[in-house]
Formats: C-alpha cells, sequence, structure tokens
C-alpha cells in the first residue's frame, strides 16, 4: 500500500492529510513511478488555499523525482528501472508511488542524486526560461531580483553570475543577505529598512533596471514598477504575497512605456525539445559544479503541515525537500 498527502478541503496546512492510497498499474501513455524525494514549492500552497482552484480531493505536490516501476503500452522513452524527474500537473507528488503520464517525465543522469533533483527541478527551470527565454540578457546587464535567498533566487543569481549579468536582490534579513551576496549577488537591498526602488535608482545612476523578477506579487508589485528603466520590462513570475493588483495601462506609458509579462512555467516546458534544452542546459551546471543546490530543510512526506507553516512564515531558505 502506498501513502500520500491529499486535502479534502481548501484552507491552511492543517487540512493536509496523510492517507494510504491504492495506485494501480499504469494505463496507455503511463508510467508507475516509485519517489524517492519530493520537492516542497511555494506554488503548492496556491493550491491547497484554493488561490489555484483544484477538484476535490486532491492530491497536493507538483515535482519529484525516482525511478520507474513499470510502463504502460505505447510508452517508448522510458522503462523500469530509469532514474526520472519531473514537475508540473497533475498533482500527486506528495506520494511514495503514483501513477503519471510518460510525457511529463525528464530522464535523470546518474550524476544527479534524486534529493538534489526533486529540490532543483522546478526552480531551475524556472530560472531556465527568465534567463534563457523572456528577455535577451546581455553580459553587464543589471537585473533586480526578489526573494534572492529563496529557492529560485539562489539559482538565478549563481546562474545570472555565470552569464555575467549582474543582480540586485532583495531580502527580508541581514543573514539572508549574507546568503545572496554569497551566491551572487552584486548588491543585496534588506527591503524591511530600504526603500527598493530608490535604492535600485542610486544604484543604477538614477535609470532603473532593465528588467525586475518578482515573484511576490502583491506587496512589490508598484516597488517593481518605480524601479524599472524606460522601456523596462517586469517578469511577475509568482504571486507569494497575493495576485498582482488590477494594471493600469496608462500608468505604464507615464512610467516610462513599461511592459508586464505574467509568465508560467508550463508554457515554457510543454514542447518536449525547449524542455530537453532547458533540462539539459540546467544539469549540465549543477552536474559540473557551476550552480550548487543546496538543500537547507528536509522532511519526511507526512510532516507536510509542518512543512507547509515553515514555508509559508518564511523561515525557509533555499530549497526544501520531503524524502520518501
Amino acid at each position: 500500500m502506498a501513502n500520500a498527502i491529499r486535502f479534502h478541503e481548501t484552507g491552511g496546512p492543517e487540512v493536509l492529510k496523510w492517507e494510504s492510497v491504492e495506485v494501480g498499474d499504469p494505463g496507455a501513455g503511463e508510467v508507475r513511478i516509485r519517489h524517492e524525494a519530493v520537492g516542497l514549492n511555494f506554488a503548492d500552497t496556491y493550491f491547497r488555499t484554493g488561490l489555484y482552484p483544484a477538484p476535490l480531493p486532491a492530491g497536493m505536490g507538483v515535482e519529484a523525482a525516482g525511478v520507474v516501476e513499470s510502463v504502460g503500452a505505447g510508452v517508448t522513452g522510458f522503462r523500469a528501472g530509469d532514474r526520472v524527474t519531473y514537475t508540473g500537473s497533475p498533482l500527486g507528488a506528495y506520494s511514495t508511488e503514483r501513477v503519471m503520464p510518460a510525457d511529463h517525465l525528464i530522464a535523470l543522469p546518474d550524476r544527479i542524486t534524486f534529493g538534489t533533483a526533486a529540490a532543483m527541478t522546478m526552480r531551475g527551470l524556472t530560472t531556465a526560461y527568465l534567463l534563457r527565454r523572456i528577455h535577451p540578457l546581455q553580459a553587464g546587464d543589471t537585473v533586480l531580483l526578489h526573494a534572492a535567498a529563496g529557492g529560485v533566487g539562489l539559482i538565478f543569481t549563481q546562474w545570472a553570475k555565470l552569464l555575467g549579468v549582474n543582480v540586485i536582490g532583495t531580502v527580508s534579513t541581514d543573514e539572508k543577505a549574507a546568503v545572496a551576496r554569497a551566491h551572487g549577488c552584486s548588491e543585496v537591498i534588506v527591503y524591511t529598512r530600504e526603500n527598493v526602488a530608490e535604492r535600485v535608482r542610486e544604484l543604477t545612476d538614477g535609470k532603473g533596471v532593465p528588467v525586475v523578477y518578482d515573484s511576490i506579487g502583491a506587496t512589490t508589485f508598484q516597488t517593481s514598477i518605480d524601479s524599472l528603466a524606460r522601456r523596462g520590462l517586469l517578469v511577475a513570475f509568482g504571486t507569494a504575497s497575493g495576485p498582482v493588483p488590477p494594471i493600469d495601462a496608462m500608468q505604464l506609458a507615464v512610467k516610462g512605456s513599461l511592459f508586464v509579462t505574467r509568465p508560467a512555467l508550463a508554457d515554457y516546458i510543454a514542447d518536449p525539445e525547449e524542455r530537453a534544452e532547458l533540462a539539459g542546459e540546467l544539469f549540465d551546471h549543477v552536474a559540473a559544479g557551476r550552480i550548487a543546490i543546496e538543500i537547507n530543510q528536509q522532511y519526511a512526506l507526512d510532516d507536510a503541515v509542518r512543512a507547509h507553516r515553515d514555508l509559508e512564515s518564511g523561515r525557509s531558505v533555499g530549497s526544501s525537500v520531503f524524502t520518501c
């Protein structure tokens, strides 16, 4: 019998329940996977609270790594015993075993551990599309990144440095500032005591930055807009503090003919070739040691309630995983 975290109603962390589940055999185009490690992402809380709707009852989680146990009819790219990782729907990664579509899987190189894969597949691929697809960054460019000491932040700053891109990062504490600097931030702003937009202007000779990467949402939207240079781009890729407010198009003109995009990872990994290209670049950097994936929090899978509380409280730094 397998086990999984499920929720029957939306709400706080307490709605998450550890349950026994029947997994069954894979159908056509499906595989059965035994998980070795499961990723914990802030996006998981969006499903739990109902911000992202899901039919109830539902499983939890969109990222894990493990071993293929069996394959269904028509599956040609994978076989039993293969090491794999994945991120994306359907929900259900918080489980010891599951059946899921084979076309969501990514082959995992032997050089990368299951824990590392679970800690970085979603965050790493997010970083990959942010840096390699959204805007044509050039060496010497300076960008603003909110939550620079978070899971995406620590990967982003390292990768940006490899590209010669300077990152101004925002964090909430001096401790997180030290972490962000150690991972490649050229400048760090502690937003709890500094005016971010004013400081960005000071650091850029009054010009602002060409791109702001904002995973926070509601509480940082105006700051992000105010930090942009003329014809700058706000990449609003997350809503940790809530959805961004309605956008006044005239204000974008007044602020300097600005652009805003609200991208989603799913649209950058839907094409198998593009997903393989982004994953390949990510895996190469990690395997070579150019990008370090630090797992700073580990939990047993049945301890999901505590894990979500830690995540939402802001106590987490970098990546967190569940072990199975």
